[in-house]
């Protein structure tokens, strides 16, 4: 065959050195997998179209992995959707279980990876055909879906829906651009400060302030020299530590469940890794037999986030080569790659190009399994970073978020400005009793939210337009009610529990 003439030694090693260093930037708080890809974009255009997609995918599955391991041993998610392997990771690190939780999110992200990869090959035009049905309604209504679980994901629920919607409410600020339905003037913010949040506030600088400056704010309220062996994450010297592929038992189905809902979450166009982990997340916390543990450490919940998070990967990459439209960011700067080469992707890509498109899923499916080997066999040289005494470790994680805020767009002083603003934010909203996990996910797909609501609206002229007759919208629906139930239900459930207690 052709294509295995292009599967040279380079390939490979571009394929396996993309990995390495996506999962050293997902690693370092303030490095995500678009910065890897933005950065080494220009290579590839010494490298040729096939070789340059191998490094590039590399980055990107390596990146989307790495992220996995701030999350688990620092409580900093290195992507936006490693947020939920926080919830668990954290706490399982803290009971000196961290390499067993980062070997649980490695396997789970293998297999994500790799059936995202398996759908995307064989379901790709049917997939890309059942995205374009997908209009603004339906966008909205899984977003809304998203957005719902907020409630279930917080202690109060109330409270989650309270701090979601300020999250929402962050997300507004700036320009309400008239291509989204708006009046092209600022809003919720003073006319002095237009030049600086006219396109909103950044994501990843806010992402990095409230995860990780609040964190080390909190942690530092305790004192960083006493107790330092108590309050240190070990990394695996707790009782059970040790990893098995026993934990797996009786938990296939949250695997597989979970990979599918990445894949499929992935190929809507910008709705975004968030959303993917987040649903997972929850349908897991909705079906388990017991999930009275997610939350604080329970392993289902890193299969979940993990799983979702890599099959990201193979479903965003659906509409980027099917329809010309990025999945999510990293995808958005994939085009870039194509660019810089004069091949235009869209609905005739995988026809016309079909060399190519055997070359990035074989440079997809081998960028899986390097990341698996790298990450299982060192996760121990990986996760040293977390032995540093608190008083050395602190500073250098500052400074690795402050270089990764002014960088991620390219030298804006203000970023690290919002770093801080957020940070502070972050650690005053904890103090208070409010809900970090809620907020972050109001303020990432809030904005997206509000564009399809007012396309969808500009469409019908009538919100009865959300209440089509179209199966798509009646699935979404129902999903968005079970959800709402299954929130109040164990509201109550948690209230009369509670009551008991006191009682007894």
């Amino acid at each position: 065959m052709e294509i295995l003439s292009l599967l040279d030694v380079t390939f490979f090693l571009l394929t396996a050195l993309g990995a390495l260093v996506g999962i050293v930037f997902g690693a370092i708080p303030g490095m995500t997998a678009t910065m890897a890809v933005a950065v080494c974009l220009p290579l590839t255009y010494a490298l040729g179209l096939n070789h340059g997609l191998a490094l590039l995918l590399g980055l990107y599955v390596g990146g989307i992995s790495g992220g996995m391991v701030p999350a688990v041993l620092l409580n900093i998610p290195g992507t936006p959707s490693s947020i939920t392997t926080t919830f668990d990771g954290y706490p399982m690190a803290r009971r000196g279980e961290g390499e067993r939780a980062l070997k649980i999110s490695v396997v789970a992200s293998l297999v994500g990876g790799l059936i995202s990869a398996a759908v995307l090959f064989l379901f790709a035009p049917l997939l890309a055909d059942f995205s374009i049905k997908f209009s603004y309604i339906e966008k909205f209504l899984i977003i809304l879906l998203a957005l719902t679980v907020i409630a279930s994901l917080s202690h109060n629920m109330l409270v989650g829906i309270f701090s979601g919607v300020i999250g929402i409410w962050l997300s507004l600020i700036g320009d309400y651009s008239i291509s989204d339905g708006g009046n092209g003037k600022t809003r919720l913010i003073f006319d002095f400060m237009e030049p600086y949040l006219f396109e909103g506030f950044s994501l990843l600088p806010v992402l990095i302030g409230i995860f990780g400056i609040s964190t080390i704010l909190l942690e530092a309220e305790k004192g960083v020299k006493s107790d330092l062996s108590d309050e240190r994450v070990k990394i695996g010297k707790g009782a059970g530590a040790t990893f098995s592929l026993a934990l797996f038992k009786g938990r296939l189905t949250n695997l597989v469940r979970s990979s599918f809902i990445g894949t499929f979450v992935g190929m809507l166009p910008g709705v975004g890794g968030s959303a993917a982990s987040v649903l997972a997340y929850t349908q897991e916390k909705n079906l388990a037999r017991d999930s009275s543990q997610m939350g604080k450490g329970a392993p289902q919940g890193l299969i979940a986030s993990e799983s979702a998070n890599n099959a990201l990967t193979g479903g965003a990459l659906i509409p980027l080569l099917s329809l010309g439209i990025p999945g999510d960011s990293t995808t958005a700067v994939l085009i870039g790659a194509f660019t810089l080469q004069g091949i235009q992707v869209g609905p005739l890509f995988i026809p016309e190009n079909a060399e190519t498109w055997y070359v990035m899923m074989a440079a997809l499916i081998f960028a899986n399994v390097v990341m698996f080997f790298l990450m299982f066999y060192a996760i121990k040289t990986i996760a040293k970073v977390v032995m540093v005494p608190k008083h050395i470790l602190f500073p250098i994680i500052v400074m690795m978020c402050v270089v990764g805020a002014y960088a991620i767009n390219y030298g804006i002083m203000f970023d690290v400005w919002t770093l801080l603003i957020f940070g502070v934010l972050g650690y005053l909203i904890q103090k208070v009793g409010l809900e970090v996990a809620p907020l972050i996910i109001g303020f990432i797909l809030g904005s997206q939210a509000e564009v399809y609501f007012v396309k969808s609206l500009e469409s019908a002229g009538t919100l009865t337009i959300f209440f089509t007759k179209s199966p798509i919208a009646v699935v979404l629906w129902l999903l968005i009610l079970a959800s709402v139930a299954f929130s109040i239900t164990m509201s109550l459930k948690n209230r009369a529990k509670h009551r008991h207690e006191l009682l007894g």
